[in-house]
Parts: structure tokens; sequence; C-alpha cells
């Protein structure tokens, strides 16, 4: 792996001011079917359910020199949420560094990408928020030239807090998402928090008590195809006890458990015509046999592997820390690393060696890393707080721009 030493790490000091988290309005009792769980227990999700407000410092990194230069030959930036800070991150090449901008948001997990990079859904804690590129709107930000992205809101679709999991586009454009708490396969429905779409055959009902703890999706020719869960189990977060080693791998069309015994497995993906799963709990990436059932490890890495992306023979990985606490005891990772050689950041692993050739460690700030996403944009940013630019940023179809004075498409943020 490479090693983080003074003379290779580049450091990235320079950080912006968090912005004040919102607090969510209490939700209203009059939508249809509503209905709660009042013995739900309050940490239902590796780390935390439930992210307290503090502020968990400023967010510092430190990288290889390899790594801008990834992304710069991919002329791509890098998305990570992570929960514990409440932030999505955007990783951005920045000449010889890495510029790590980010934006707040309550709990940010889930992240999907459609239509060529130009929309964006990101899940928190109750919500999914829906985001859309608008150039013209890049090409007016400062400072002035090198922003070839803005993400707009466009939507926002109150769930409840159902522990959105992993998220992906599907065939037209449907949404779906991994519902923790529900122990199911989830969309959207401008009628309800959210609609089911499928469960593990061994969960029997629906409740909002992580039976499972349903957690990652890979999506095969616009459907669901894959899942994992940390055990097969129908009680109430009755996957804890057994969480070193009862994770596994599902076949959503057939209910089929495709392999067994993994520690605490995490983004499923379909690539290069193999099914690539994170174990997360030895801290290790690799793929799974479809014939035999047997996962077969091609990298071990200083992190508990969570999020998962690819280009070409690159995998680019998510790490997070493993703080010591009674959801991560007794895993594997903490018996093969030491508190202090565990890692929260990204690496970049070549596939054909099983090497890590890139890293970006966050040294303050973050802890926990959820999802990592490859965007095909060099230096975007997304607006989410600024209300002054937002009231005054306006997008109509193409065919109405026939319509649109001359001077308002000439002049304004857009």
């Amino acid at each position: 792996m490479a090693d983080l030493t003074k003379a290779q790490v580049e450091k990235n000091m320079a950080t912006q001011r968090a912005p004040v988290s919102l607090k969510p309005d209490a939700p209203e009792q009059n939508g249809r079917n509503h209905f709660r769980m009042p013995g739900a227990p309050d940490s239902l999700m590796p780390g935390q359910a439930r992210p307290t407000p503090e502020d968990p410092g400023p967010l510092r990194a430190a990288h290889t020199p390899s790594f801008p230069a990834l992304l710069r030959q991919l002329g791509a930036s890098l998305l990570v949420t992570t929960y514990q800070a409440g932030k999505l991150v955007m990783l951005r090449d920045e000449g010889d560094h890495l510029n790590t901008h980010y934006r707040a948001f309550k709990a940010p997990m889930g992240l999907a990408l459609a239509d060529g990079g130009a929309k964006l859904a990101i899940g928190t804690t109750i919500q999914v928020w829906e985001f859309r590129d608008v150039p013209d709107v890049a090409r007016r930000l400062e400072p002035a030239g090198p922003h070839d992205a803005c993400f707009l809101p466009r939507s926002s679709h109150v769930t409840g807090n159902v522990l959105i999991h992993e998220m992906a586009y599907g065939a037209g454009g449907q949404l779906w998402f991994v519902n923790t708490r529900f122990s199911c396969l989830a969309t959207l429905d401008p009628e309800s928090s959210f609609t089911p779409r499928w469960r593990p055959p061994f969960v029997t009902e629906l409740e909002p008590s992580d039976r499972c703890h349903l957690n990652g999706l890979a999506m095969v020719d616009g459907k669901p195809k894959y899942v994992t869960a940390l055990g097969e189990t129908n009680d109430m977060a009755g996957w804890r006890p057994n969480k070193a080693k009862g994770g596994l791998v599902m076949d959503v069309d057939s209910g089929a458990i495709l392999c067994r015994g993994l520690s605490m497995p995490h983004s499923p993906r379909w690539y290069g015509g193999r099914l690539w799963v994170c174990e997360s709990g030895s801290g290790t990436l690799g793929h799974v046999d479809l014939n035999t059932g047997r996962y077969e490890a091609v990298a071990a890495v200083p992190g508990f592997t969570r999020g998962l992306d690819f280009a070409g023979d690159l995998a680019f990985v998510g790490l997070s820390q493993v703080r010591e606490s009674a959801v991560f005891s007794g895993i594997p990772i903490t018996e093969r690393l030491a508190p202090e050689q565990r890692t929260c950041g990204v690496c970049v692993v070549d596939l054909r060696r099983g090497e890590t050739i890139a890293l970006l460690k966050f040294e303050s700030g973050v802890q926990e890393v959820f999802a990592v996403a490859l965007l095909p944009r060099r230096f975007p940013d997304l607006i989410n707080d600024d209300e002054k630019l937002l009231e005054s940023s306006f997008v109509v179809p193409t065919e109405c721009l026939g319509e649109v004075a001359a001077t308002v498409r000439a002049a304004g943020p857009a």
C-alpha cells in the first residue's frame, strides 16, 4: 500500500466553515396510513443511527500525490457521504493537490447518479433530495473559471427516518433505495412516505425495527439484482449478536442467499462480469463466485470498507475508522489493525494486482464514510444553503426559452 510519509503526503488544510445544520420540523400525522413503533431502539445502524448535532471539528485531509492525478486523468471528481460528520464531501483535482469541498446535510448516506451525472440524489435522515446540474449557474460561481457543474435542488421527498442506505436509479429514472429500518427495498411515491417493493423472504412483515440490517444494493440492467444484509434474522435488530460472521449476499429475483458467513458486508456491485462486495468487517474488497458462493478477497485495506465505485481497472473504496463500540466489537478488522492503524478516507485499488495505488485520509472531522461515487465533472459545486442564489436562479424547459426575454437570459445566475 502507498505509504503516507511526510515527503509523499500533500496537505489540504484549507477548509470551509460548516453551515449550521437545520433541524427537521416535527412530522405531521395527518398523512395516510400513519403508524409508528414506540419501542424501536434508538441505535439501529452501525456507528450512529441518529447522529448527534455536535460539531466534529474542522475537516482536514492528507493524500498521496497520485490521487489528484487519477481524478485528472478520469476528468472526474469524487463524491463522499459521511453521516457521522453530516457532510457531502466533493474531492476535486486542483493541480498538485485535492480540494476537499463540502456541504452540510443531516446524516447523508446513499448517493445515486443518473443522466450522465447530471442528476444526483442524496438520502438523509428523513428525506431524499434530488439535484440537477445547471451549467449556466456553474459559469457564474466564484471564483470564476474552474467550476464545470453546479447542482441545484429540484425536489425533496420526506420519507421519515427509515435509515436510508444505498440508492440507485433504475430503468425509467426510478429511484430505488434500501429502507434499512423496514428491511426492504423501496421506491418513492408522492402520496406516501415510501412504497415497499421487495424484502428478504425471511422477513415476515414490515416493521421499523431493522430486523436484518439490509444495507447494500446492486443494479443489473436497470433493476435491483443483489443486496447485502448483516443477518438472516427476523427479530428487532436480530443481526447484532452474530454481526462478525452472519452477513450475506442475496439474489433479489429468487430470494436465494448466494453467500453466507461474511463480516458486515456492504456495497455490492456488478462490474466487469463479477459480483463485487466490501466485506467491511474484515476491511477487504473482493468478489463472490456465483457458482460456489465463495467470497474471495482481492485487497485488504486499512479501514472498514464501505462505499464503492469503479473506473477501468480501478476501484474507489470508502474507509471508515471503526470506533471502539459495541457495534464494531469482535469483528476481524479490530483484531487485524490497532486503533491507530485504522483509517477513514478513500483508497484506490488496482484490481489487477490488489494493490492500493492512491489514498486520501481524513485526519480530523470525519471518522466514518458511507458512499463514494465518481462524478464525471472535474470541479463541481452543489448549492443547498445559499438562499440568495437559489431565489434568483430559474430553469425552464428548452422549448420555453423562446418566450424568455433576452435580457433575463443574458444576466443573472441563470
